[in-house]
């Protein structure tokens, strides 16, 4: 599974993990993606889309058919 949201564009975080003597060891903070089917009456078919969480209240809140649009007009494949 990749490890970004095909809507908000989340992309894993790097950091350090400190120990307790301060040692730095190189980390990354993945992101929480899930694969989600969304129906879409335009397309007549449904997608598989990788989201995060904020990726899905994107789409409740704005509407599935708007977010294809805008992931359309970026040249993103679904």
């Amino acid at each position: 599974m990749s490890n970004h949201c095909q809507v908000t564009g989340a992309n894993p975080s790097f950091g350090n993990t400190v120990s307790h003597s301060h040692r730095r060891t190189r980390r990354r903070w993945d992101v929480n993606v899930q694969k989600k089917r969304y129906w879409v009456p335009s397309l007549g078919r449904t997608i598989t889309l990788t989201l995060n969480p904020r990726g899905m209240r994107t789409i409740d809140k704005r509407g599935i058919e708007a977010v294809v649009a805008d992931m359309r007009s970026r040249g993103e494949r679904f």
